[in-house]
């Protein structure tokens, strides 16, 4: 007989502890960019110049906030599926909170050598890594609480179960192929990070409920 003694019928603490993760960890992306330093001036523009060297950082910062963004939205979307949660959901979700917090890292080093002919393949293929991490979570714990409907709402229709787990399924396919792809060739890597995270950037699909299908046939 299963154990369900760890069952809990509320998503609350979970949600506002992750919230409290998305909060530091999209704010940490910030600290990277540091104001340049001018020390000679030659010219009144040296300041733009090297403001405008700043680019791998800014684009660093922005697709990471973006990613870290896309997450924190969907997480919320999720748990409006989910009517309870259990112990091992809770590690699960933990694991997934420290690939998310774990991203400014990545971040950093991307910024830091994306513009560096030398370093580069290992900055985006870490970069990629670091990617793929919160992907692998994130369909992990949709997998583990939407089988056999063990935490999430027993309405939701089968067809809608499907889409979302074959969604989230193929979406840590492709970082996994954009991984391999940076291998080959670090711009195609991240060129299939972006594709896929624009992607995202569309609504969720629209929850479909039993009583609502049956309506419809």
């Amino acid at each position: 007989m299963k154990n369900e003694s760890f069952v809990v019928n509320s998503t609350s603490r979970i949600e506002a502890f992750s919230d409290g993760v998305f909060a530091i960890a999209i704010t940490l992306l910030i600290l990277e960019l540091k104001v340049p330093v001018v020390t000679v001036i030659q010219d009144k523009r040296d300041l733009m110049i090297a403001l405008k060297d700043l680019w791998p950082s800014y684009f660093a910062y922005v697709f990471s906030f973006i990613i870290i963004g896309i997450y924190w939205l969907n997480h919320h979307y999720i748990f409006q599926l989910f009517k309870r949660v259990n112990h091992t959901f809770g590690i699960l979700n933990l694991f997934f909170l420290m690939s998310i917090s774990f991203l400014p890292f990545p971040t950093a080093v991307l910024a830091e050598y994306l513009d560096d002919d030398v370093h580069r393949f290992s900055a985006v293929t870490f970069y990629t890594f670091g990617l793929l991490l919160p992907a692998i979570a994130w369909t992990a714990n949709w997998i583990y609480g939407s089988k056999e409907y063990r935490l999430i709402d027993h309405n939701l229709s089968a067809e809608f179960i499907g889409k979302l787990t074959r969604l989230y399924s193929w979406s840590t396919v492709v970082y996994v192929l954009a991984l391999i792809l940076s291998l080959i060739n670090e711009w195609l890597g991240l060129a299939t990070c972006v594709i896929l995270t624009l992607h995202f950037l569309f609504p969720p699909v629209k929850p479909v409920y039993k009583e609502r299908l049956s309506v419809q046939n």
